[in-house]
């Protein structure tokens, strides 16, 4: 994820600042996302901290929470989103990348997201992420009034694509402005 930060703050001509925590053994839980979020605790309840902390030093350095952006891929997207969902308020952007909110069903999610931008990209082929998930998240994401842009790509597997990328960039330029 730091090269990608690295590739993205190039990309984007943005003087940009991003952290990217480590999950602990390279996992942020150790199960499927779509499994009951109690058999991912108490991991998912780590990892959902190590978000908040982030988002805390983001804070403390000066960053008001409606210029910070959350971004992952597969596990970490799930992360990034579920945060968000939990958690509703202005951010930057989130940018969910082959990922949907966790656990077998979704719970209802309260708040407001104030329109923060998000994006979901995903395959419809994805043999991690269920293309119905993606969808509910986006369904989701819609109730929580988040403006929402949902991508599905065909046939493209469990990878980040050049318009996924473009994408980010655009988020990105338009949040450091």
């Amino acid at each position: 994820m730091r090269s990608l930060g690295e590739e993205l703050a190039a990309l984007s001509g943005a003087k940009i600042a991003y952290l990217a925590p480590n999950a602990a053994g390279n996992t942020w839980y150790p199960y499927r996302f779509i499994e009951p979020t109690t058999r991912n605790e108490p991991y998912l309840s780590s990892a959902l901290h190590v978000v908040a902390d982030a988002i805390a030093a983001a804070n403390a350095a000066g960053v008001p929470t409606e210029k910070v952006m959350l971004l992952g891929f597969s596990q970490g997207a799930c992360l990034a989103l579920e945060y968000a969902a939990r958690n509703p308020q202005r951010y930057g952007a989130v940018f969910g990348l082959s990922g949907g909110l966790i656990g077998a069903t979704l719970p209802t999610y309260t708040g407001s997201l104030a329109n923060t931008p998000v994006l979901l990209g995903c395959s419809d082929v994805d043999f991690h992420i269920p293309l119905a998930r993606v969808q509910e998240s986006a369904k989701a994401f819609r109730a929580l009034g988040a403006n929402v842009d949902e991508r599905i790509y065909p046939n493209m597997g469990h990878t980040i694509n050049e318009d996924e990328m473009k994408a980010v960039v655009s988020g990105i330029k338009e949040v450091a402005t």
